[in-house]
């Protein structure tokens, strides 16, 4: 219908003479308009200056003048009928139509062989008659002028491999002559094989650099999964090596302790035994000075023999005081192992090479796996229940060390740690190293180590110890234990027992559990990899 409306336009302004759009428009006095070339050639054929629609007749020849509205609303009407056609004027970017006049369309296409762009309209011929079959249309171009020879003013369609150099037909006749020339589709084919191997060997350095570039990708990921392990290993190493300096001055301190209660226990009971010496010197002294001061000759002789034994203690040799023990050498012998720690601790543990691959520090020798409680209570670890995570039926006491059910839900602060589907609760210390805890149970209790990343939320088996891969939990109950680690469940018969000891080795992937009494029997044991440091845990 739009389009429709616009042929009715076009013929309402188009020019009665040549049937186009009014072309520099004018309106003669009977107020008919014609195009301005038109009514001037028109007129002068004719001996009489008529319309040639009307037949009215002007005497003298009206003076022609441009109507300037009429020209305004046929520019609007072309640019209407440019769009509906799908065209639209050439902007400063775009490459015009050589054949259009006045406003000049967008060119769709350039003749290689015309040396002329055409727009949509102007480009039909070339589709529609035979004469242009064999001429080449590419895209639109500005460089159609280069495609002449600056001689000749010929189309270039030969090539001079002697000059190496574009030409027309008429430069072998007269600049080329005896020169080797062939046509310029002969040459692009030769030169066309030779960029295909160019291309070729672009595509194969291409798959090179792409191997290159994967190889290296492979190298960094090598890389970072080494310096990853080498941290885990150096955080290992030094957790270790703390806690055994860690434990090392506890003995110290409570070896120190017991020598000094040792010293102070015997001083103290010379002390004693010296005052009873000396309030007895003290009595004997005041005798003998009773006996000086008696007049009586005859008294003073006879109680001389009970006093003259009274010269020196028969157990004096007994109570010699010795010199008490003081800890200088200690503190000396601490202050040896400071210098030989800071000697090796300041060398460079760490060679690494000028190449991709880190190399890990070498570890020291593992220590032996304890075997009795003694052993294992050396890597006893003080671990408090964090009640950030507890269920809100789950309440805390003696210090964050006790948990305990409870049938009514306590109010308590709502955060992402908090267990909200079971009934559990996490320590707020994490394990790392080698670590050994007890837990004494009353009714069925789940003992479990688990990552800090377990789910917190809703009542699933991802949230649950023992039921997922973040966690691993002993279930005891009437005489028998079970052991839960994602979901698989291993039943232990005969094995229950009131207090459970749980040892953990991080690096070695080792994790036990144990039955106290009095003795100490093994449980179950497994042996994994741990990837993130670990928690006690305790469920109901």
């Amino acid at each position: 219908m739009a389009q429709k409306t616009v042929e009715l336009d076009q013929e309402a302004f188009s020019c009665p003479i040549c049937l186009n759009l009014l072309e520099d428009p004018v309106t003669i006095p009977c107020g008919h308009s014609y195009c301005m070339g038109c009514i001037s050639a028109y007129w002068q054929e004719q001996e009489a200056h008529s319309c040639p629609q009307c037949r009215h007749s002007f005497t003298p020849r009206p003076v022609l003048l441009k109507n300037t509205m009429l020209a305004l609303l046929v520019e609007q009407l072309k640019q209407l009928g440019h769009q509906a056609a799908g065209e639209r004027p050439a902007g400063a970017e775009d490459v015009a139509c050589d054949v259009c006049t006045g406003t000049r369309l967008k060119a769709v296409k350039s003749c290689l062989v015309c040396l002329v762009s055409y727009c949509g309209k102007h480009l039909q011929p070339h589709y529609q008659s035979a004469t242009f079959e064999k001429h080449r249309l590419v895209d639109p171009t500005r460089r159609l002028q280069e495609s002449l020879c600056p001689h000749h003013e010929e189309v270039m369609r030969m090539f001079c491999r002697t000059d190496q150099q574009l030409i027309c037909y008429v430069c072998p006749v007269d600049e080329h002559k005896g020169h080797d020339t062939v046509s310029a589709a002969a040459e692009r084919t030769e030169r066309q094989k030779e960029l295909m191997e160019v291309q070729k060997n672009i595509q194969q350095r291409i798959q090179e650099r792409e191997k290159d570039f994967q190889v290296l990708e492979e190298e960094v990921a090598a890389v970072n999964r080494s310096a990853d392990t080498a941290v885990e290993d150096i955080d290992t190493f030094f957790t270790e090596l703390l806690q055994l300096l860690d434990r090392r001055c506890s003995d110290g301190r409570q070896q120190v302790r017991n020598m000094q209660d040792s010293e102070v226990s015997q001083a103290r009971g010379l002390q004693e035994k010296l005052q009873e010496e000396i309030s007895e010197l003290r009595r004997r002294n005041d005798q003998l000075q009773e006996l000086f001061l008696t007049e009586d000759h005859n008294r003073f002789l006879h109680s001389y023999p009970s006093l003259s034994h009274l010269r020196e203690p028969a157990d004096a040799a007994a109570t010699q005081v010795p010199r008490p023990k003081h800890f200088e050498d200690m503190t000396v012998g601490l202050s040896k192992v400071q210098q030989q720690l800071e000697s090796l601790l300041g060398q460079d543990w760490f060679q690494v090479p000028d190449t991709a691959t880190a190399v890990v520090p070498s570890q020291p020798p593992p220590l032996p796996q304890p075997r009795s409680r003694a052993d294992f209570q050396t890597y006893s670890c003080r671990l408090t229940l964090d009640p950030e995570t507890a269920h809100p039926m789950v309440t805390l006491s003696d210090c964050n060390r006790r948990a305990t059910y409870m049938s009514d839900a306590v109010i308590c602060v709502a955060n992402r740690e908090r267990f909200l589907g079971w009934y559990q609760v996490l320590s707020k210390e994490r394990m790392a190293g080698r670590c050994y805890f007890e837990v004494t149970r009353k009714g069925r209790v789940f003992v479990a180590v688990a990552y800090n990343s377990i789910s917190r939320g809703h009542r699933s088996n991802e949230s649950r110890l023992g039921f997922n891969r973040q966690s691993w939990a002993l279930s005891c109950e009437k005489g028998t234990c079970v052991f839960y680690h994602n979901t698989v469940a291993t039943p232990l018969v005969g094995v229950g027992c009131s207090q459970i000891g749980v040892y953990v080795d991080h690096s070695a992937g080792i994790l036990s559990f144990y039955g106290i009494s009095s003795t100490t029997r093994l449980i179950h044991s497994i042996q994994t990899a741990f990837t993130e440091p670990l928690h006690a845990g305790i469920g109901f």
